[in-house]
């Protein structure tokens, strides 16, 4: 059997969560949550009102630790950036992680899986808060985990200039529509 990092072991066992993702917090948090706020308005209102809220939500997004689990399993594993096999499933475009996760072993393996399949994971951080503010999102008390569900729509949009590090601003919501 081949030596363990003992370092990666601890921070494993510890439930923290690896430095690669961005973290959001403060001012920058508030910013882009009302981005994806108006994103999810504008998506809603061009998507009409033929589906009740929470019908279309679950469309737009995996809710909550299983939910995003269970979407990442699906998708294929990336071995290689030359490779492009179409999974017949849905693929998330990024994970909103709250890191006010209670107990954290609920959690620590979204890391491991988003990395496997190359979705980028983004780690929201607001004194004890952050649950509370992803379950506004999706009009729920509180969702430890999100993921946004790759559907072209102004979500999406907004949720790739916030993964380039681009600030997300009205022009994004008025191309879409």
């Amino acid at each position: 059997m081949p030596p363990r990092n003992k370092a990666a072991k601890n921070n494993i066992q510890d439930g923290a969560l690896p430095q690669q993702q961005d973290c959001y917090e403060g001012e920058r948090l508030i910013h882009v949550l009302k981005s994806i706020r108006r994103g999810i308005e504008s998506a809603r209102a061009l998507a009409g009102n033929s589906l009740p809220e929470k019908v279309w939500l679950k469309q737009q997004f995996a809710i909550g630790v299983n939910d995003v689990t269970r979407v990442l399993e699906r998708m294929a594993a990336i071995i290689d950036e030359g490779s492009t096999a179409q999974s017949p499933f849905v693929r998330l475009q990024a994970i909103l992680l709250a890191a006010d996760c209670n107990p954290k072993w609920l959690t620590k393996h979204l890391p491991t899986l988003a990395k496997s399949r190359k979705v980028p994971l983004i780690i929201v951080k607001d004194d004890k808060k952050g649950s509370l503010r992803l379950g506004e999102l999706v009009k729920l008390k509180t969702a430890v985990a999100i993921g946004v569900k790759a559907r072209g729509s102004a979500i999406n949009q907004i949720m790739e200039e916030i993964l380039d590090g681009d600030e997300p601003n009205q022009r994004a919501l008025l191309q879409v529509q």
